[in-house]
């Protein structure tokens, strides 16, 4: 591997802190057990470098070389297709992690996000919005459920899918929404006890933390 820089932002609010999508990153790169190194953006002010390597202002974004990825998404599968610990060789079995990686984006993700921003805000209305995004969510969980009550991980062996699934989960469980779903709550609970994660939110927490 070149050289891997980790771009982020050099200080978040507390709220975010451990759930910014670049542990994402560190997590897969622990795993992989590749060394790289973390540079920093500014969070308050986005300069047009910031832009040119992730057009909508955001973290985080993988220098491999002379490749710039952004998109927690896309670094995580260029890192896999990578390393044979992160996802397997066997077509089949590739093929297997890679739509449970794009089914964490697109399927559960998508329910899970826009649940969880009500949350992050203390906003307690009980609108009509607010209970099609309840039944959105629990619709994914019900199915995934089933899914994860048979199986320790998503793809056989653990995966860059179950990095992708268990970081997306974790923030439904921040706010207690895997209550009724044990299947979905083991499996994050299995996932975070990793000594992977746990370093790479210890690796999170720390550098938010140094610059207030």
């Amino acid at each position: 591997m070149a050289d891997l820089i980790l771009t982020t932002f050099d200080w978040v609010p507390e709220t975010p802190r451990g759930f910014v999508r670049d542990l994402r990153v560190r997590w897969a790169l622990e795993e992989a057990g590749w060394s790289y190194r973390v540079e920093s953006v500014p969070f308050r002010a986005r300069d047009a470098e910031h832009f040119s390597h992730q057009p909508f202002g955001q973290v985080p974004w993988l220098t491999d070389g002379d490749i710039s990825i952004f998109e927690s998404g896309a670094i995580l599968l260029h890192l896999a297709e990578r390393s044979d610990v992160l996802m397997p060789d066997d077509p089949r079995a590739r093929s297997e992690v890679i739509e449970w990686l794009f089914a964490a984006l697109n399927s559960v993700e998508m329910a899970s996000l826009p649940w969880s921003l009500y949350r992050f805000t203390g906003d307690t209305e009980e609108t009509p919005g607010r209970e099609m995004l309840d039944k959105f969510l629990d619709t994914r969980l019900q199915h995934l459920e089933a899914v994860l009550a048979g199986r320790e991980w998503l793809a056989g062996a653990f995966s860059v899918a179950d990095i992708l699934m268990a970081d997306v989960l974790r923030l439904v469980e921040r706010f207690d929404g895997l209550a009724n779903y044990p299947a979905c709550r083991g499996y994050v609970a299995r996932a975070t006890v990793r000594p992977s994660f746990v370093k790479a939110h210890s690796d999170q927490m720390a550098h938010f933390a140094a610059a207030d």
